[in-house]
């Protein structure tokens, strides 16, 4: 009978351990196993604004949040959470921080808005403004949570080349449905446009996204993204207020004013929305901003208008606007923060 062979040793001697032949030089047609490089940033994609919904199986839907658009990025040394603009506000999101922290994935971008729900589920850009404290810069939201929306990186893999449905099949298996943390899934709804923004008004939402199935992710506003509004709501430069004959109230009005070509154009005022914190901190930073002549051409009869540099931004909620380019029925909502780089509106 045979003998079996002995075992070889572990060592060879008392102190050289056993070593594996030595390794090849690497052969350069071998392929490599390819990963993309993580963005430092991805510049997001923009909804066009539609007076309608599109027709078609090609679309799909999504509620439209109001509040502030985040990139959410996952890192190997942690998570930074990026403003539209590319500013850091990471620590002004901390629970937003840390549920991503809690993802089960290595690397990846979220890309999605961080807005402030109300009692009834809607989204509210002056509950957000009052969670952050306004424009210091340093305060840091308790309430806010992170509405996901779509996926850029994912494990290594830059998506942006993928068409919607693949990068929201990935989205939905990391954020699923129905989950209620600090980071939530923006659900798609398979339903008819014209319905769809008809209910989304009916329960007094903003609006609805519409977005093409097949498309990329291709950032700027480029029509691959629709925004279908129920009441029209956009930003716009203070350029002055008009004082208010009540002592208390202090303002009776801002002045707004959008963009055109290279300068600016009067488009009326607004005089309701205010709480009387929101008074409180314009008159803080408008006094710091005066001036003496109007920063655009003015021709109107207010008086006891007080100029200012048209530094402030400020979202505004209106029905429409009156043939001679103002305004009607507006509402102040609450000031845009400089580093959220929010689109003043621009006249054709």
């Amino acid at each position: 009978m045979t003998k079996p062979p002995k075992p070889k040793p572990l060592l060879q001697d008392a102190d050289k351990p056993v070593r594996s032949r030595p390794r090849k030089a690497r052969n350069p047609a071998q392929p490599n196993l390819l990963l993309d490089p993580m963005p430092d940033r991805i510049e997001p994609c923009l909804a066009l604004l539609k007076t309608k919904p599109p027709k078609g199986s090609d679309w799909v839907y999504e509620i439209k949040w109001d509040g502030y658009r985040l990139g959410v990025h996952i890192e190997p040394t942690g998570i930074r959470i990026l403003t539209r603009g590319g500013h850091d506000w990471t620590h002004r999101f901390p629970a937003i921080k840390q549920a991503a922290m809690w993802l089960p994935v290595g690397t990846a971008i979220l890309d999605g808005e961080a807005v402030v729900l109300d009692e009834k589920g809607r989204s509210d850009f002056g509950l957000l403004q009052q969670s952050l404290g306004g424009r210091v810069g340093e305060k840091i939201s308790s309430d806010a949570i992170f509405m996901a929306f779509d996926l850029l990186y994912f494990d290594g893999h830059d998506l942006r080349n993928s068409e919607l449905s693949m990068r929201r099949h990935l989205l939905d298996d990391l954020v699923p449905a129905g989950e209620q943390g600090d980071i939530r899934l923006s659900e798609e709804i398979e339903a008819d446009g014209d319905q769809l923004l008809a209910s989304a008004c009916e329960h007094g939402l903003e609006g609805i996204i519409a977005k093409r199935r097949d498309a990329p992710y291709r950032s700027g506003r480029l029509g691959d993204w629709l925004k279908i509004k129920c009441v029209q709501s956009d930003s716009f430069f203070v350029v002055g207020y008009e004082r208010s004959t009540a002592a208390r109230r202090q303002i009776a009005s801002l002045l707004l004013a959008a963009r055109m070509g290279d300068g600016l154009v009067y488009v009326g005022s607004v005089g309701t929305g205010f709480k009387e914190s929101d008074v409180s901190e314009l008159r803080g930073m408008m006094d710091k901003i005066t001036r003496k002549t109007p920063p655009l051409p003015y021709s109107g009869a207010r008086k006891n208008v007080v100029w200012l540099q048209p530094t402030l931004i400020a979202e505004i909620e209106y029905r429409a606007w009156t043939e001679d380019g103002n305004l009607r029925h507006a509402s102040y909502k609450g000031l845009r923060e400089v580093q959220d780089n929010a689109a003043v509106y621009e006249v054709d």
